[in-house]
């Protein structure tokens, strides 16, 4: 019978939103402090490793990896493995390269990997060494997979402090966790000091590990923050890439980029060229000549070709400032420790470690304990059958059957078995070996009675006496546990270790002053398609005809002023003139929404002016409906790329913006023919947010379709087949009904 459960729809929702995001926090995105690996990274290297895909080993198909791994372990869809697969293998994001890829595995510029069935990989010598070497020792739990029809670790038996040395990134629900790379072999002197002296504060640590090291290199400038980023798990590196001068042709100087943040791998490298590109072309610099991005699979080396007597320093400082050639990297060293996610600065996360290997190592060697006691037990049982091997041979030669040998061997009881003598059938009944001994004799091959044999097998019992001894030393005396640990760690730093990349200082801040261009007039022209560039004035008066025939606007402005762009939807643009191409009459310009930010596809350009002209001036602002207003043109001179220029009411656009001087006349004309002439100076001036007051008495479902400005010259329009001259229309008052044509 069904029973139905009434509760609250939020209660629900709640509840299984906390589920989800529990589960991503735990199961997709963080890594676990112990192994320093999420979940998809540790199910692909399990798995590599049980398919026997090591590193000295040949090299197998990416697409097999991924697959057995989402069919076993993984069943969140191939290209997450296959990204974390791909990740593990790139020298240029992890420190320690965990898995050793064949083919294309992307690059640092951004280039992707080449699909998983072209390319190969297998474990890297490390990873089998200090990640999976213990996995058949029992030192880790094995937990049921998704379906409960294999089995995988809980957590990797990784030796080293592998969250420190790799980092980790990942965004889970509500928080996220940025953990930058370390060195191998820094992290591992801090490790075994801390191993000896575990009371060690970050201060102490940091004696060991100075900073981050990252693989791309580069350079940390806020040395001094670094220890209260430690201390808190959390904080900001300020990174810039290496930047040397070289020597060119004919005295020039070239900058040459050798290494970058590690922010800027992948798109934003392609975004710093960009950006230098935009300097040139904005002339904010005039004294690049080239750019060449000749980096390759040697390293990184981006040449900036220069003028000859080219301001190198000032140059130098402009890239730190206006390019991600600095950078910040935000730290959040959030990890699951407990089953918990939390953020730990450098000590808790050592404190993890040190305890994880703890259990490792007790683990191991109560498992090796406990195989060299069977040894041993089995080992006694053979030599003392070596010292009575006559009497059972006659045991197993009076005996009908093993079970009646087994139990003589073992218990002593005699019953079924012929004897030759009373003394031998004493003698067994004096026997008391061990079942699992009983067995070893049972099964033991005669050429184990040979001297030389029973002599090899007195040294193995010493050689498992001695394992014995050495691990319940280990087991029962932290000092000797130590010492094992210790002695694990120097191993591996010293076969795998590295020299540093990164340097750690504490640099001045960059000041740039951006040099002012000289001061120079310029015209701009827009034409109808909404390309705009800039010319020098004697240009224009050479071609003033044709720039006045081909372009929509046409004005003066200083190089150094702002332009003004109006659209219909009421909205106002600013662009730098020096954003906008500067040359030749006949270049074709750029578009306009490509520097403004305006869309063109929803809004139009009704106006455009220099901001500087606004500043002793008034604008005139005229709208469908009939509204209208005069605004100071002050009130324009803003630094933000985007305002409100004036209120609309709704279904309103503007039609008409522009700069008057008050003795001018308005000709407003409506859909229905009625045309309306009135002064300029009958218009009321208001702030830019207010709608304005009513130009013309419009009748119901009236529009105004156009709006014209009378100054000195004649004006006509074409309207019912005919021309009407504005200037002789009938002078009238604001907000009347205007005359019917």
């Amino acid at each position: 019978m069904e029973q139905v459960i009434k509760t609250e729809y939020s209660d629900v929702m709640k509840k299984s939103f906390i589920d989800y995001a529990m589960s991503v926090i735990v199961a997709r995105a963080l890594p676990d402090v112990r192994d320093g690996l999420k979940p998809v990274q540790r199910r692909t290297l399990y798995d590599m490793n049980e398919l026997g895909i090591r590193y000295d080993r040949p090299y197998r198909k990416c697409a097999r990896i991924v697959g057995d791994t989402m069919g076993k372990y993984h069943p969140h869809g191939d290209s997450s493995i296959y990204e974390a697969l791909v990740v593990m293998a790139q020298n240029f994001k992890k420190g320690v390269p965990l898995v050793d890829g064949h083919g294309n595995f992307g690059s640092i510029e951004g280039d992707g990997a080449a699909a998983m069935r072209y390319t190969e990989a297998r474990l890297e010598k490390i990873t089998q060494q200090a990640y999976l070497a213990d996995l058949d020792k029992d030192v880790v739990s094995f937990v049921p997979n998704f379906d409960e029809t294999e089995k995988e670790p809980e957590v990797l038996p990784v030796r080293i402090p592998n969250l420190l040395i790799n980092g980790a990134e990942g965004i889970a629900v509500g928080m996220a966790t940025n953990i930058p790379p370390h060195n191998l072999s820094e992290v591992l002197d801090a490790a075994i000091a801390f191993i000896k002296n575990p009371t060690m504060d970050t201060k102490a640590l940091m004696e060991y590990i100075p900073g981050p090291d990252f693989p791309t290199g580069g350079i940390v400038v806020n040395q001094d923050e670094l220890e209260e980023i430690y201390r808190t798990g959390t904080g900001k590196l300020k990174l810039r890439g290496q930047v040397q001068v070289e020597k060119g042709k004919g005295g020039r100087e070239k900058i040459v980029i050798t290494e970058i943040p590690y922010t800027m791998i992948g798109a934003n490298i392609g975004k710093f060229l960009n950006d230098i590109y935009q300097l040139v072309e904005t002339k904010k610099t005039m004294d690049i000549v080239d750019i060449v991005n000749e980096s390759s699979k040697e390293g990184i080396r981006i040449v900036l070709e220069l003028k000859k007597g080219a301001d190198t320093e000032h140059l130098i400082n402009m890239l730190y400032k206006k390019t991600k050639l600095e950078d910040t990297f935000g730290v959040n060293m959030l990890a699951v420790a407990n089953g918990r996610p939390e953020t730990m600065g450098l000590c808790q996360i050592m404190e993890h470690y040190v305890d994880f290997q703890y259990d490792l190592a007790t683990r191991k060697y109560n498992n090796l304990l406990k195989k060299e006691m069977d040894k041993k037990e089995i080992q006694e049982g053979l030599i003392r059958a070596c010292d009575v091997i006559d009497l059972i041979i006659e045991i197993l030669r009076g005996s009908k059957n093993i079970k009646d040998v087994r139990a003589c061997l073992t218990t002593g009881n005699t019953e079924g078995i012929r004897f030759k003598s009373q003394e031998s059938k004493k003698a067994a009944a004096n026997l008391a070996f061990t079942e699992r001994q009983a067995n070893a004799i049972l099964e033991m091959r005669l050429y184990r009675l040979i001297g030389l044999e029973i002599e090899a097998l007195m040294k193995e019992h010493e050689e498992t006496l001695k394992n014995i001894a050495e691990y319940l030393d280990i087991l029962n005396s932290h000092s000797s546990m130590n010492r094992v640990l210790i002695r694990d760690l120097k191993n591996i730093k010293k076969e795998f270790g590295k020299a540093r990349k990164t340097r750690i200082e504490n640099a001045e801040e960059i000041v740039f002053e951006e040099k002012k261009p000289d001061e120079a007039p310029i015209v701009f022209l827009m034409d109808r398609f909404g390309y705009a560039k800039t010319i020098e004035p004697s240009v224009y008066d050479r071609n003033k005809e044709n720039a006045d025939a081909e372009n929509k606007f046409v004005f003066q402005a200083m190089n150094t002023d702002r332009i003004c762009i109006f659209t219909n939807t009421g909205r106002m643009y600013t662009i730098k003139a020096m954003e906008l191409p500067f040359g030749k009459f006949r270049d074709k310009g750029t578009p306009i929404d490509n520097v403004s930010g305006y869309d063109s596809s929803v809004e139009s350009i009704i106006y455009a002016c220099p901001m500087g002209a606004l500043q002793n001036a008034s604008l005139l602002f005229a709208t469908k409906k009939g509204m209208v207003k005069i605004v100071e043109g002050e009130e324009f001179s803003v630094s933000k790329k985007n305002i409100a220029a004036t209120k609309l009411s709704e279904d309103d656009e503007l039609l008409l913006v522009w700069m008057v001087k008050g003795t001018e006349h308005l000709v407003l004309q409506s859909e229905k023919g009625y045309f309306l002439r009135f002064p300029v100076k009958e218009i009321p001036q208001k702030k830019k947010p207010a709608i304005g007051v009513r130009g013309i008495s419009l009748a119901a479902k009236d529009v105004l379709t156009g709006a014209y400005l009378l100054a000195d010259q004649d004006i006509t329009v074409n309207y019912k087949d005919g021309e009407i001259h504005l200037n002789r229309l009938k002078i009238g008052k604001r907000d009347n009904k205007g005359v019917k044509r």
